[in-house]
């Protein structure tokens, strides 16, 4: 089972990025559990999402814990939260930025990183505003290529589900962050 931890604010669309991505696992024959935690539930506030990916059924019916993998959507929240407490030593972290992962040697020297630019992926797509761009989608393909938990193909087919407007939009971003995703090592 690999167990996921998304981090991101409200409005950025976390959770249905969480829910995305658990259709695109069912759909390539996983079992799947998708949940969100909010807290203040407001715009900009920290929200987290998790997934649990199997080939088995899944019995457990919990928080997440100790993540096996952490997808951090703003990465601004590296400075106000602590995004691997928990984080299994050698998992990956795959974080929405314009740096490289060499640049989060430091800060993440137990852990892959994995970065991509979902920002710019998104307003190149048209996906939300400059000032608010919605990076859910196009950080979903960062996270299949990396994680291989799904095909592009099957997480086309969750994300017109999920996402209600520029549905072509977004699974084009998703598609985009698949080919850009920088990551260091074996993924």
């Amino acid at each position: 089972m690999i167990e996921i931890l998304i981090h991101g604010r409200g409005g950025q669309g976390g959770v249905k990025a969480s829910l995305s991505l658990a259709s695109a696992a069912a759909k390539s024959g996983k079992y799947v559990q998708s949940f969100p935690e909010f807290g203040v539930e407001r715009r900009g506030a920290p929200v987290k999402a998790f997934n649990r990916i199997s080939d088995e059924p899944i019995v457990i019916r919990s928080k997440i814990y100790n993540p096996d993998h952490v997808v951090v959507l703003d990465h601004t929240l590296i400075q106000s939260i602590n995004i691997t407490e928990g984080l299994k030593k050698g998992g990956w972290i795959i974080i929405n930025t314009n740096k490289k992962p060499g640049d989060f040697k430091e800060f993440c020297k137990n852990y892959k990183v994995a970065t991509i630019n979902a920002k710019e992926i998104a307003l190149r797509n048209r996906l939300g505003s400059r000032a608010a761009p919605i990076v859910n989608t196009a950080i979903l393909g960062a996270v299949i290529k990396v994680l291989k938990v799904s095909d592009k193909e099957s997480l086309a087919i969750a994300i017109k589900e999920f996402v209600p407007v520029k549905r072509e939009e977004n699974v084009k971003a998703a598609y985009e962050a698949y080919d850009e995703v920088i990551f260091e090592g074996e993924a």
